[in-house]
């Protein structure tokens, strides 16, 4: 199942290897402009390794990855440029501890975008507030909950002014109950129109949000399907099989 969009991400034909380990296998994918797309399957699929490559935290072995028409360069400045167009919110918060959260969302944008100090506060102020944390601009990261750190996480990406958003599992390091604050603030941002690329286990977010579910076992797309499509009427024993276990806890 393609998107009917104007192609924003484009993955044609690709490979990595570590070693003798093959982790992704012949991988096509194409994600259209302000598409929600939630990356499903099983631990050491190639889940996390696709969604890292995307932004080149992992190199591939062959292939070729184009972010709005232009092909992701291997390494140097161009690399950094078309980075800054990849927003990317990992397990951990990754946040600088000796930085306030304002200061943490407004760098990026200073240092790289060369937004003024001023401008960049005013940008990240709005964002805080949009992901629900405005009020703890002046704290640190420590003095947060995991569910703020993760939230504050996602607004130093947008502040970045990304053309897509990647997600590697953003809430399998939290508490149960800090879980629906990040996912709430992924559903908001869907329903804004960001182009997103969400790896999660979370299966209510991917009924809720995604426009497509792509299920991935073995270093390999199986499926590539409409949320109803998939949870109903998967075609792959694989899928089933992943599908039972989940839906019988």
């Amino acid at each position: 199942m393609g998107s009917q969009r104007e192609p924003l991400v484009v993955i044609e034909n690709v490979e990595k290897h570590y070693g003798d380990f093959h982790a992704l296998k012949h991988i096509n994918l194409t994600v259209g402009r302000g598409e929600v797309v939630v990356v499903i399957g099983p631990s050491g699929s190639g889940k996390s390794t696709l969604c890292r490559a995307i932004n080149r935290l992992e190199t591939i072995t062959s292939g070729v990855i184009s972010i709005d028409g232009k092909v992701l360069p291997s390494e140097g400045r161009e690399l950094a440029a078309l980075r800054a167009d990849v927003g990317m919110v990992f397990q951990s918060f990754n946040l600088f501890a000796h930085k306030t959260i304002l200061e943490n969302v407004t760098l990026g944008p200073i240092k790289v975008r060369k937004l003024s100090k001023a401008k960049a506060e005013e940008e990240a102020k709005a964002l805080l507030d949009r992901v629900g944390v405005g009020h703890q601009a002046a704290k640190y990261p420590a003095q947060l909950s995991g569910g703020q750190q993760q939230r504050v996480a996602i607004a130093r990406a947008l502040a970045m002014r990304p053309k897509v958003m990647l997600f590697d599992e953003p809430t399998s390091a939290l508490d149960p109950e800090m879980i629906n604050e990040v996912l709430d603030v992924m559903v908001g941002l869907a329903k804004d129109g960001m182009t997103m690329i969400v790896v999660t286990h979370e299966m209510g977010f991917a009924r809720k949000a995604a426009d497509r579910v792509v299920f991935m076992s073995d270093g390999e797309i199986l499926e590539d399907a409409s949320p109803e499509e998939f949870f109903t009427t998967p075609k792959t024993d694989r899928a089933k099989d992943f599908l039972s276990k989940l839906i019988t806890s």
